[in-house]
């Protein structure tokens, strides 16, 4: 079965490159992943190519950002089931036409009643299960921020929920891994385990969710508070309260989307925004500051590798300090930064090189990175939405709801480490928006775990120190700490080539080539350039880049 994937991934590729416009494929109005999109309108670019389109039908249709936004966070939680859904979280930044930067955290939560120190330690499963955010995230970021009603914007993702669509082959791939744990649980193997083969349902299987679409069709009707307080609320605390989990209906009740606290830090002039926790925006922030003390574009590509992973490892501590806002402040300032810029020596491995895993980590924060999605909008007046939502590792914690059709994401149990009650999710995720000049300038975030925070800051340096395109930045190959040293990126035509490794080598560095794809982030983001828009997709996931070719007055 799995050779079947490879063999219809390349179809589908090919199908995407010609541009096919039904239901289930790509319209002409939508690019492929490999390359960037210009336009002077606005652009899309997400993970999957139907929300791409979906982002770019309402921008067409007047929508602004916010409005593209929340109609492409419900589609994907539709079409990429393994990455995110409506029983997960979602982080999102926002520029307003007017130049206002605001957040938005809308990431699971343990209820008030939960214990730490007698909840199930888990990975999966019921245990794991935590208040959901992205619906309410969604709300808010359509009544604070859109024009469009929120009944409206859901109608795509009803469309592909009830009418049926085809997984792209990393989608399948994922729900593929992890088809044994699926099975253990009633609503998940109804949905997403193909009765006529008990396999997942491949690409070639329409993939038709009418539960899903029936949940949505509620919100649309009723808004998002019947996922908190009405009949869809009662269904969520009474299988999962039902099967041992801590969800209670007041944990539902009393959930909200807030305003989440925004970082502004600068790289080489341009002026970077973050989100504080549970939001990692202060560290992504942190190594942008420690690598600005480098001469980035006159450092040989050997030497560049050293200096980002050693400025990561060295961000990457302070990973454990974000216990208040006054620390983030102190992360996030100059004078920190070149003090830890100071402990990098480009030639040799530091004293502190190992420190990283020195710490019992979250499993979160070690898993192979390949799940969460993210997507970026901009619109013809300038507003950008920036946005990350996640329910975990791979499907989450497997279990979805008889009757509501969705997964829940992974959230108490230990994969994200101890959680007190009432306590956010804190994760990698890390939606940023760049302004130049006080104009909107770059938007950008990631998937990929752990990889997130280091796969959007490469990007970033590749644009802002080597003049790179964005097609150009998101194809040159990344590096990352591991427990034992720095793991390159080896696949494809931009490798790290043999003089790279030598030179690290030689200088004491541990190296360990990865020639898998796909772990190392992936990265979706728009850019200005003069008055044209670009958008561009990771070349290492399936997603693509589009701009609106008309839009009505």
């Amino acid at each position: 079965m799995k050779s079947t994937y490879i063999l219809t991934f390349a179809l589908v590729f090919f199908l995407l490159s010609c541009n096919l416009s039904t239901q289930d494929k790509v319209s002409e109005k939508t690019a492929t992943q490999l390359g960037e999109v210009h336009s002077t309108y606005g652009m899309v670019a997400s993970a999957h190519p139907l929300a791409t389109e979906v982002g770019v039908n309402i921008l067409e249709q007047g929508g602004n950002a916010a409005d593209a936004a929340v109609a492409m966070s419900f589609t994907l939680a539709v079409v990429e089931p393994a990455m995110s859904g409506l029983g997960g979280r979602m982080q999102a930044i926002i520029r307003t036409k007017e130049g206002a930067i605001h957040g938005i955290d809308a990431t699971t939560q343990a209820p008030m009643t939960y214990d730490q120190e007698t909840a199930p330690q888990a990975n999966y499963g019921y245990a794991v299960i935590g208040v959901p955010g992205m619906v309410a995230g969604a709300g808010k970021l359509n009544e604070n921020y859109g024009q469009m009603p929120l009944s409206e914007l859901i109608k795509p993702a009803i469309k592909y929920a009830a009418e049926g669509f085809y997984q792209l082959p990393q989608q399948v791939a994922k729900q593929d891994g992890v088809r044994d744990v699926l099975l253990e649980f009633k609503g998940t193997s109804q949905y997403f385990i193909n009765p006529d083969d008990s396999m997942v349902y491949g690409p070639d299987d329409l993939f038709v969710q009418k539960d899903l679409a029936q949940t949505l069709q509620k919100i649309a009707d009723e808004g998002a508070d019947v996922f908190y307080t009405g009949e869809i609320a009662k269904k969520i605390v009474a299988d999962v309260a039902g099967n041992g989990g801590a969800l209670t209906m007041e944990s539902m009740a009393d959930y909200e989307a807030l305003d989440a606290t925004v970082l502004e830090g600068s790289y080489r002039g341009n002026d970077v925004y973050g989100l504080w926790m549970p939001s990692f925006g202060a560290i992504t922030i942190e190594i942008l500051n420690i690598l600005e003390n480098f001469p980035i574009a006159e450092l040989s590509p050997a030497e560049r590798a050293s200096v980002i992973y050693q400025a990561i490892q060295l961000a990457y501590e302070d990973r454990y300090r974000q216990t208040s806002l006054e620390v983030g402040e102190e992360i996030i300032r100059k004078d920190y930064a070149k003090a830890q810029a100071e402990k990098i020596i480009i030639s040799e491995v530091p004293v502190e090189a190992h420190l990283l895993f020195d710490h019992d980590a979250p499993l979160a924060w070690t898993v192979n990175p390949g799940h969460t999605t993210h997507f970026t909008v901009v619109d013809k007046d300038g507003m950008i939405a920036s946005v990350t939502q996640s329910i975990g590792p791979a499907m989450g914690s497997k279990v979805a709801t008889p009757g509501l059709g969705f997964l829940y994401a992974s959230t108490l149990g230990g994969y994200l480490g101890p959680m007190e009650p009432g306590q956010r999710a804190a994760s990698h995720i890390s939606p940023i928006i760049i302004t130049k000049g006080g104009e909107p300038y770059m938007g950008l975030g990631a998937a990929g775990g752990s990889r997130i925070v280091t796969a959007i800051v490469q990007v970033v340096s590749r644009i802002v120190d080597e003049g790179m395109t964005p097609a150009e930045a998101l194809a040159a190959p990344r590096v990352h700490p591991s427990k034992d040293g720095v793991i390159l990126e080896m696949h494809d035509s931009l490798a790290w080539n043999s003089d790279d490794l030598l030179f690290l080598k030689k200088n004491g560095f541990v190296i360990e080539e990865e020639y898998e794809k796909f772990k190392f982030g992936r990265v979706h983001m728009i850019m200005k350039d003069r008055n044209e828009w670009i958008g561009a997709a990771d070349p290492d996931g399936e997603g693509t880049a589009a701009g609106p070719s008309q839009l009505k007055k």
